[in-house]
């Protein structure tokens, strides 16, 4: 929680049909991360890439892979995409079983770091905060998304500042500090917003890749958040 402010551009926005040069001309731009966005057609409606795409990303480019897990059965499909050694690992609290989804998150932990990756959690805008009591301190990043999961495009969601602010108290009263990354209508306006509260990591998909000049995109969100701060 306010650590440097990373910027980690969502492929999901980008030209699919020449994907290679969209992630290097996001590499060249200053980019921190890179955002894959995998969809199932079956927790989200949309469906985008799975394991085969995943992999060859980690075969083009040096930055570290953000991949995150819209997916209905993620401890079963975790090994799959951990097998490509991506930085960081995103599941949904949401996509847990109900019936014991601290016991399920703690398993998803261990899966990957056992693997060597960094482990994150996200939260769709309606799931309360307070689910992660029990578990803040195992995360590595907290994801909280600032539009519902599924499509690119959609406005940012007003309520999310208070949303982080909830996850730094929590991650404080329990002792932990972990990355915190917002997902969803992020440009240099609502990076401020998100940033103030005390989010680090800024994904952006249209607010990079449909931007004239990607690196002043990049460049140009990284400073609104770092500045907010």
């Amino acid at each position: 929680m306010f650590e440097t402010v990373r910027v980690s551009p969502s492929i999901l926005s980008s030209d699919f049909m020449n994907l290679q040069s969209e992630i290097a001309s996001i590499e060249a731009g200053g980019a921190d991360w890179v955002h894959v966005d995998v969809m199932d057609g079956h927790f989200v409606p949309n469906l985008t890439i799975g394991v085969p795409v995943a992999q060859q990303l980690a075969r083009i480019t040096s930055m570290p892979l953000d991949v995150h897990l819209m997916i209905s059965n993620p401890l079963v499909q975790l090994p799959w995409f951990l097998a490509s050694q991506p930085y960081m690992v995103t599941i949904h609290w949401e996509a847990l079983d109900p019936a014991c989804p601290n016991d399920e998150a703690r398993k998803a932990v261990e899966l990957i770091h056992e693997a060597g990756s960094k482990a994150a959690i996200a939260l769709k805008p309606d799931t309360d905060v307070s689910v992660l009591a029990q578990t803040i301190g195992l995360w590595d990043m907290v994801l909280v998304m600032s539009v519902f999961p599924g499509f690119s495009g959609q406005s940012f969601i007003e309520e999310t500042p208070n949303r982080i602010r909830q996850v730094v108290q929590l991650a404080k009263e329990a002792g932990a500090s972990p990355l915190i990354q917002v997902d969803g209508g992020i440009n240099p306006t609502t990076a401020a917003l998100v940033g103030a509260a005390g989010a680090d990591v800024m994904v952006a998909g249209n607010g990079v890749f449909k931007a004239a000049d990607r690196a002043a995109a990049i460049e140009s969100i990284r400073l609104s958040a770092g500045n907010a701060r």
